[in-house]
């Protein structure tokens, strides 16, 4: 399996596939509903902001794509952090509720939703790590 960079179309695509195979996504995430823009600002080699969207609905990852002008979508949860931080998570070396607990990563929107669905998240940190992934240096 060839790498994807981190961030790109491809990347999110493939996120987007991932979800949408897994059974302990759909059953993790069956009560949610929202629609993200993960963003991943600036750091290191990143040098531009990278807005990635996600319509997750009730354990289906509905839409994936890059986003090049985040006023395209007004997504119900906004979630950012540096590079670096969701390079971490998406490794699975930061859990993402303790990254928000701590403010390694901010979260706009409902938290209590959120709250309620961290076996979702953590599915969707699991499907991030089954992606042979490419990281900027």
């Amino acid at each position: 399996m060839a790498t994807i960079k981190f961030g790109s179309a491809e990347w999110i695509q493939a996120l987007h596939n991932e979800l949408n195979a897994s059974q302990a996504y759909e059953d993790a995430a069956k009560n949610w509903e929202g629609d993200f823009y993960f963003v991943v600002e600036p750091d290191g080699a990143l040098t531009e902001t990278v807005y990635l969207y996600m319509d997750l609905w009730h354990g289906k990852s509905r839409e994936a794509k890059l986003v090049t002008d985040p006023k395209e979508k007004n997504p119900a949860f906004v979630m950012s952090g540096k590079y670096g931080k969701w390079k971490l998570v998406t490794q699975a070396k930061l859990d993402p509720i303790q990254a928000l607990m701590t403010g390694q990563l901010k979260l706009k929107g409902n938290m209590t939703m959120v709250m309620k669905n961290v076996k979702a998240a953590q599915e969707i940190i699991r499907a991030c790590t089954r992606i042979e992934t490419e990281f900027e240096m």
